[in-house]
């Protein structure tokens, strides 16, 4: 029998074992153990399998590497120990070019490679809605959060404002009092990104992606949020003594649900534009470092 033909017939039990194996994991399990996933239901949003796809993909390349580079470093310590009467150095192996372009040019196509996918699958993430069905502003601030529902106009637009997380003497922290952003499902989400004083950065856990929030330079987040339910956030960049308090609830509801809310803030008078009302920093490059009022006084 060909060798060749020999090596399928191996190979087709291996590959039915994989398949098998595979067919046997949980969601959590094939998406590499990472947040956002259940057995019975959608991922969190539009965008999390791609992450998780690349998560996954990426361990198994670099495992392959790991397993390969191992397997080689045994093989030589077991190949060329120094064997019972020998002394002396081995024989030195000097400019060996096969070995020298293969240990350069398998590296830089690895690299070259993860890097491809990686700006791929960022450019795709990072995409921006053209006419988005909700529009919300989230503010950060030492140490909490602020979420602004923007509106058609300045009447329309809702907010709620919140404060960093109060723990008891055990450290238990009241979850119901933390800031809440609420969006609606299957609807297309830009939420724009400010701070009012430092560098934070925004992450919501279960949705596999987060964002720096810069002094001066908003950034924005598309994506549809894709299951309901109730999922934790918190800043992801160093922000000063209270960071670790810097928390807050996402709530994924239906339209009507959404709705509702959004008329509570309403009647709850909180409307209209928040976004510059408690600034910290007035001396943004190009400024003058004063306020208005400073400005009309002289």
């Amino acid at each position: 029998m060909p060798s060749k033909r020999r090596l399928r017939w191996a190979a087709l039990p291996v590959g039915v074992v994989a398949a098998v194996a595979l067919a046997g994991c949980t969601p959590t399990e094939l998406n590499g153990f990472l947040p956002g996933f259940v057995e019975d239901g959608p991922a969190t949003t539009n965008q999390a399998e791609r992450v998780s796809a690349l998560w996954v993909n990426s361990w198994i390349v670099l495992l392959a590497v790991g397993v390969i580079t191992w397997g080689l470093m045994a093989w030589a310590a077991i190949a060329y120990r120094r064997r019972k009467g020998q002394s002396g150095l081995p024989v030195q192996m000097r400019y060996n070019m096969p070995i020298e372009i293969f240990y350069t040019i398998v590296p830089l196509i690895l690299v070259l490679g993860m890097f491809f996918f990686t700006a791929r699958d960022q450019t795709e993430i990072e995409a921006m809605w053209d006419d988005p069905d909700v529009e919300i502003t989230a503010i950060a601030k030492q140490w909490a959060w602020d979420f602004q529902y923007d509106g058609e106009t300045e009447e329309d637009t809702v907010w709620s404002m919140g404060i960093q997380a109060q723990p008891d003497k055990d450290g238990n922290i009241d979850q119901a009092k933390l800031p809440t952003l609420v969006l609606p499902v299957d609807q297309k989400v830009t939420i724009t990104l400010q701070s009012r004083d430092v560098i934070h950065s925004f992450w919501i856990i279960d949705f596999l992606y987060k964002k720096d929030m810069y002094i001066g330079k908003d950034n924005s987040w598309s994506f549809i949020p894709t299951r309901e339910g109730e999922y934790k956030g918190k800043c992801a960049e160093l922000c000063g003594e209270f960071h670790s308090m810097m928390l807050f609830n996402v709530k994924v509801v239906s339209q009507a649900e959404y709705d509702a809310y959004l008329q509570s803030l309403e009647e709850a008078g909180n409307t209209g534009d928040i976004t510059d009302a408690y600034d910290r920093l007035s001396n943004f490059p190009g400024t003058t470092g004063k306020t208005d009022s400073e400005e009309g006084e002289e």
